[in-house]
């Protein structure tokens, strides 16, 4: 489905000719349903990786395909749409419109839609979602009258309200506290296989990361994992010792390279 190839980027800087360097040789693979955790602290490239994967920026080089099409060579019309119909994103602050409702909030992504048929659709599906995350009761508030963590649902939800077939979290329980941050994270676990949207989620959060693949550390030697439902961790560390064991596959990410060590 997504397949990141020798993807690079840097970035113009006065006093480095040759820009800075975020991103080195990054190889990655994605199949259909995956659910993929990037851990590392702030600064390490991870909105960086997941901004090349959302469209959002382009690599300095090496090919991003999602379905096997070049998303580097759409040009920005192509972009747009490319983004509204095959991807959804969640970012640390909900972003929701304080003059619109719940409702109207979700529906926001589907006023590109010029098929009257698809927008009737699409609220019926909105209702539905947001019935399904506990916020039924809620349709008809605004932003201002709901929690933290009832915002981020309503957001949740507008990132899945076009039927994407990638989620890109970036961040979601930065802004929230630990029964808001479980919430969600219990939230992205349950959407992730009833809706089968490919799921990948960017934090500095060892205990977000472990609580979404319900899993458990690895031992101290090795790093840390997720052992379980085929969660995978990917740790963007710029110097890390050891690489980290995941699904049978073992990764070490130094200076900005991403490496499969299990191949040999």
């Amino acid at each position: 489905m997504l397949e990141l190839v020798n993807v690079a980027k840097s970035y113009r800087s006065p006093g480095f000719p040759d820009g800075v360097c975020v991103l080195r040789d990054i190889t990655l693979r994605v199949e259909d349903g995956q659910s993929i955790v990037i851990v590392g602290p702030s600064g390490s490239g991870k909105s960086t990786l997941l901004n090349i994967i959302g469209a959002l920026d382009r690599p300095t080089a090496g090919q991003v395909l999602f379905d096997s099409r070049d998303i580097a060579k759409l040009d920005e019309t192509e972009l747009a749409e490319f983004r509204n119909r095959e991807i959804g994103f969640v970012f640390q602050l909900h972003h929701l419109l304080p003059q619109c409702t719940v409702l109207e909030n979700v529906l926001v992504p589907t006023l590109a839609h010029k098929d009257r048929v698809l927008r009737k659709e699409a609220k019926v599906r909105a209702v539905d979602l947001l019935q399904r995350v506990g916020l039924k009761d809620h349709l008809l508030h605004r932003p201002g009258e709901l929690s933290g963590g009832e915002r981020q649902r309503v957001a949740v939800v507008r990132a899945l309200i076009n039927r994407p077939k990638l989620l890109l979290a970036d961040e979601p329980t930065g802004s929230l506290d630990a029964d808001a941050s479980k919430n969600i994270a219990e939230l992205l676990v349950e959407l992730n296989r009833s809706e089968n949207v490919t799921l990948i989620v960017v934090t500095h959060s060892l205990k977000l990361a472990e609580y979404i693949g319900q899993g458990k550390a690895l031992p101290a030697d090795l790093g840390f994992g997720i052992l379980d439902f085929g969660f995978s961790i990917i740790n963007l560390q710029s110097e890390i010792r050891n690489p980290l064991t995941f699904g049978g596959q073992v990764w070490e990410l130094s200076d900005g390279v991403l490496k499969n060590r299990s191949r040999g």
